[in-house]
């Protein structure tokens, strides 16, 4: 497997951050919304399931500096890029790369012990959409080892009383999260749609939820990502932080 760094700018020790990619593994522009919507505090225990290459690890550790990031990921070449992004970047004293299934975790993490997870799940249901023929594309795209049900049951083992959950999703299966995420007492809170501009239909849904909390769900203002002259609004050019990679990040909203 190929592989390269994407340069993230620098952390908060001071050092250069940069994130080992492959033209399987890579990252697009829901990781760094997710990320900010987040919005972890320097306290806070925290993991990312189905991590990936680790990037939204990376960006919590830049922008937040929290206690700690657990990065779960059950696919082998991506758990070794993830790796590499760690040691590449100077954070392992934050950031710990876990290779594991995350209905599996175990004693790997310790139950209620976490105060935010993280997670950009598989976005379409096994049942839709055709399946790639290459393994870890299948996984990465549709819930075949790991659910919005499996996602949400870990959560509530993983989290602490009121720890929150925030993910991102396809605003067609806003229903089934919300329906999943109650399931198993994790109250939706916060939400927020993602739109490339006022005049095109919402891509991305932010949702936070809280383990055991009371109902009330704030909507917050759409995000706009582009402006009508093809530019970055400031809000998203604030949330990609002045890193090299923002030109070349990956878009889903343009998939």
């Amino acid at each position: 497997m190929e592989s390269h760094f994407e340069p993230l700018g620098t952390g908060p020790r001071g050092q250069e951050l940069r994130v080992c990619v492959s033209r399987l593994h890579k990252f697009g522009t829901d990781a760094f919304l997710l990320a900010d919507f987040a919005r972890a505090r320097h306290k806070d225990l925290c993991a990312d399931l189905g991590t990936g290459c680790g990037i939204i690890p990376m960006v919590l550790y830049k922008k937040y500096d929290p206690k700690k990031i657990y990065a779960v990921e059950l696919q082998p070449e991506a758990a070794a890029l993830c790796r590499e992004t760690v040691a590449a970047s100077g954070a392992e004293e934050t950031v710990l790369p876990l290779e594991a299934d995350l209905r599996e975790l175990g004693p790997l993490i310790p139950a209620g012990s976490l105060d935010l997870i993280t997670c950009n799940p598989p976005f379409q249901d096994p049942g839709t959409g055709l399946l790639s023929e290459i393994p870890g594309r299948r996984q990465a795209l549709h819930e075949l080892t790991c659910t919005l049900d499996d996602l949400c049951r870990a959560a509530a083992r993983l989290l602490r009383f009121g720890g929150r959950l925030c993910l991102c999703q396809r605003p067609e299966r806003l229903a089934d999260v919300v329906c999943t995420l109650r399931a198993h007492r994790l109250e939706p809170k916060r939400m927020r749609l993602a739109a490339k501009d006022a005049s095109s239909l919402p891509w991305l849904v932010l949702i936070e939820a809280k383990y055991g909390s009371k109902p009330f769900l704030q909507v917050e203002p759409p995000l706009f990502s582009m402006n009508p002259d093809g530019s970055f609004t400031d809000e998203m050019l604030n949330i990609y932080g002045n890193i090299p990679t923002v030109h070349n990040a990956e878009r889903k909203e343009a998939e």
